[in-house]
């Protein structure tokens, strides 16, 4: 598996410690972003999404972001494999044991319990990036820090069908164009638990997802975004029988698709054979793509293999 030297790190840790901390004004310009086309990021999970059920389904979109694009049906999420504890690493580049959000629940707690290391949005925002936080789901209290997000839409019921999720996503997209965009469709995850990964019924749920995602590209075309924009879809965990669970296979391994200006057109990961694509990757991604630096506590790195001739820094 591919791991950066440490000489790689030096020059992003350099402008991650120039960047403002909490509380000190934003600055008036942009960190140089290594890939000057890509000045938007989207990053889109279908919840309980397993990569075989991807290919299997109705999923026009997705199979045309595969041929656009650079992707892996092999990346792994979290040994837990569990929707809030696997959200987070992807969202904080970090293994559970760091961030230390390690259930599962919505839990009635008397006082919110964030992440304990920094979202992508929260080192995004120190820049003056917009950042918007779309969810299907009530249990992601925890990425929802006050003054890291500019738009947030979580129902206090988790939602069954992937619609209001879609349908709000296209209004914060019209309305506002974040910088960086989060969008959790939570359907398949729900019909995987009540009918079984891999029923008929979770195909025809992957379908509608499929769908969802059409829409939304479809709006990024419509505000001039689409060609500027970098598109990760991924998911938290696959599942099998009518659940998933810690460090098993099937609940495992997740797809990892990206697309977007400098990105190699249908390219498969696993040519690069020591390549392992993690979900902690997608959030030291989109800090490269954003020029925000790599953490040094990050347990992913960005997914260069992805992009045609990325620079280092």
């Amino acid at each position: 598996m591919t791991r950066w030297p440490n000489l790689f790190l030096l020059p992003l840790l350099a402008a991650a410690l120039a960047a403002p901390t909490a509380g000190t004004a934003v600055p008036a310009a942009r960190p140089v972003r290594p890939i000057p086309a890509i000045t938007h990021v989207l990053i889109i999970s279908i919840d309980g999404l397993r990569p075989d059920r991807l290919l299997l389904a109705d999923t026009p979109v997705l199979h045309r972001m595969v041929h656009e694009g650079a992707y892996t049906f092999w990346a792994q999420t979290t040994a837990v494999s569990t929707t809030l504890p696997s959200h987070t690493s992807m969202l904080t580049g970090v293994v559970p044991r760091k961030h230390k959000i390690e259930w599962n629940l919505d839990l009635p707690l008397r006082e919110p319990v964030y992440s304990a290391s920094p979202t992508v949005f929260e080192l995004a925002k120190k820049w003056g990036y917009r950042t918007a936080f779309v969810i299907g789901k009530s249990k992601f209290e925890p990425l929802t820090k006050p003054g890291t997000l500019d738009d947030v839409f979580m129902p206090k019921e988790d939602f069954e069908t992937d619609e209001p999720v879609c349908v709000e996503a296209l209004r914060v997209i019209h309305e506002h164009q974040p910088d960086l965009m989060f969008v959790h469709f939570p359907a398949d995850d729900k019909a995987g638990h009540k009918y079984g990964w891999g029923s008929p019924e979770q195909l025809a749920v992957i379908a509608n997802a499929d769908a969802c995602i059409g829409r939304l590209l479809a709006q990024l075309d419509q505000e001039g975004l689409r060609g500027s924009t970098l598109v990760i879809v991924t998911a938290d965990h696959g599942g099998a029988g009518l659940t998933h669970g810690a460090d098993d296979f099937r609940s495992r391994y997740i797809p990892w698709i990206a697309s977007g200006p400098g990105v190699k057109r249908g390219y498969d990961l696993t040519q690069q054979w020591d390549l392992l694509v993690r979900t902690e990757d997608t959030a030291a991604t989109a800090c490269y793509v954003l020029g925000l630096g790599q953490m040094p506590y990050f347990d992913g790195h960005p997914v260069l293999s992805a992009f045609e001739n990325p620079p280092a820094h």
